[in-house]
């Protein structure tokens, strides 16, 4: 099977959750790569080492982050490859560009997939349901078949194999150029981002106020990592939704996760479960993170951080 992967990239970098769907797709069939906007070509270079066999790239230093030219672009590059499915890291911009590819091509479109398997030939996308407590089995009736993936769901692996790099350009539509950026801002951010991250400090409402998300930023710069936040924290504005972790938020999976005052309800599990080793801070003995933490500490997350913290700088030292 053929697979035709939407490779995301910023200031010439590829992005994370692109790559590990490219993996992915290189695990069952042939994987090319799309890369298109300002230094797409610098970018595309990367992709043979993540398993691309071959990447387009569409090289525009004037293209915004904008769905609709990339769209025209991407069903052109479908016509071309004869792809037999389009694979997208879920991200805002990626969203966008395949349900508009979807509608254009008149596919198929399944989301918030969690997995991808060949059977008997047939591609099966698995996602969660009824507030992801079961699995189930998605497909799709032809092709070109479109799968959104979970952001977070698959880590990028270096197979150290390289790709032909193919320039391409591209005429789009009359109606896919009369939006204009006329400015964009981007946050002010030090260290990892939550997607990034080996290790993420995750606050809930058991901190008592947001002020106290200030222990947390200590121990997530002592140990290199993120700090991250559940819904309700980021409802109460306590925090940026760019932190959000859970089903309405970002899926992860660090090397440790830090769950300080976080009960551990279903939406937020399923955001975090994928994490290599789960440590809950809680004075709740009956929490529901307790059931499936790795390490689970009883007691005032105030006491805690703040002396774990002084212990990792203390040993760094």
């Amino acid at each position: 099977m053929k697979f035709l992967v939407f490779l995301e990239h910023y200031e010439g970098k590829l992005e994370k959750g692109g790559l590990g769907v490219l993996g992915k797709a290189a695990s069952l069939g042939e994987a090319i790569g799309a890369v298109i906007g300002p230094a797409a070509s610098a970018a595309a270079a990367r992709a043979g080492a993540f398993g691309a066999s071959k990447v387009y790239a569409l090289e525009d230093e004037n293209l915004a982050p904008l769905p609709q030219p990339r769209i025209d672009a991407l069903e052109e590059l479908v016509s071309v490859t004869s792809a037999d499915a389009v694979l997208f890291g879920a991200s805002v911009l990626s969203a966008d560009v395949a349900a508009g590819l979807a509608a254009r091509l008149d596919a198929g479109l399944n989301w918030d997939l969690t997995d991808l398997e060949l059977r008997d030939g047939e591609l099966v996308g698995k996602r969660p349901a009824l507030g992801d407590t079961v699995m189930v089995d998605v497909g799709w009736r032809e092709s070109p078949r479109i799968a959104l993936i979970r952001a977070g769901t698959f880590d990028p692996v270096e197979s150290g194999g390289a790709a032909d790099v193919e320039a391409f350009e591209k005429s789009y539509s009359d109606f896919s150029t009369l939006a204009a950026l006329i400015g964009q801002t981007v946050e002010a951010t030090s260290g990892p981002s939550i997607e990034e991250a080996d290790i993420i400090v995750a606050g809930g409402r058991g901190l008592g106020s947001p002020e106290a998300f200030s222990l947390l930023e200590e121990l997530a710069a002592a140990l290199g990592g993120a700090v991250g936040a559940t819904r309700a924290v980021v409802d109460a504005g306590w925090y940026p939704y760019s932190t959000q972790v859970g089903q309405t938020g970002k899926t992860v999976s660090p090397k440790l996760y830090i769950a300080c005052g976080i009960s551990g309800a279903i939406q937020h599990k399923v955001g975090m479960q994928g994490a290599g080793t789960i440590i809950a801070i809680n004075k709740d003995p009956n929490a529901p993170i307790f059931d499936f933490c790795d390490v689970g500490v009883v007691g005032d997350l105030h006491q805690i951080v703040p002396k774990l913290t002084e212990l990792v700088r203390a040993s760094r030292a």
